[in-house]
């Protein structure tokens, strides 16, 4: 019963900040076109990305889609972290990391409406 709580309280957390951050690339925000434009990313792919994301934390919420959405979640949060890398910024991907593994650390712990018992 408390893995299930657990897991709840994390996904709803991953899902609130995946459509926080999603929304914001989405709309344009000054913050994210900064940071992705240092890659050379296009107002369209900022969009994209945004997207993605977005469909991503909502994915997260069915069981039947769950891993699919966590897994399309952590690739996102990898992807900027590795361009921090190719940037030589060591500053960014730690931020990154406790992203990526709240993903990991959930589809570990299950779906809590998943009919497989841990």
């Amino acid at each position: 019963m408390i893995l299930k709580i657990s897991s709840t309280i994390l996904i709803v957390f991953a899902v609130l900040m995946g459509l926080k951050q999603g929304f914001a690339m989405l709309t344009g925000k000054p913050e994210m076109e900064e940071m992705f434009s240092q890659w050379s990313f296009s107002k369209t792919a900022i969009m994209v990305n945004g997207t993605v994301t977005m469909a991503a934390a909502i994915l997260i919420l069915f069981p039947k889609t769950f891993v699919w959405g966590n897994f399309l979640m952590a690739a996102g949060i990898l992807m900027i972290a590795c361009l921090h890398l190719s940037d030589k910024d060591l500053k960014g991907p730690p931020i990154e990391i406790p992203f990526l593994l709240l993903n990991l650390i959930i589809i570990y712990l299950q779906h809590p409406l998943n009919s497989n018992e841990l």
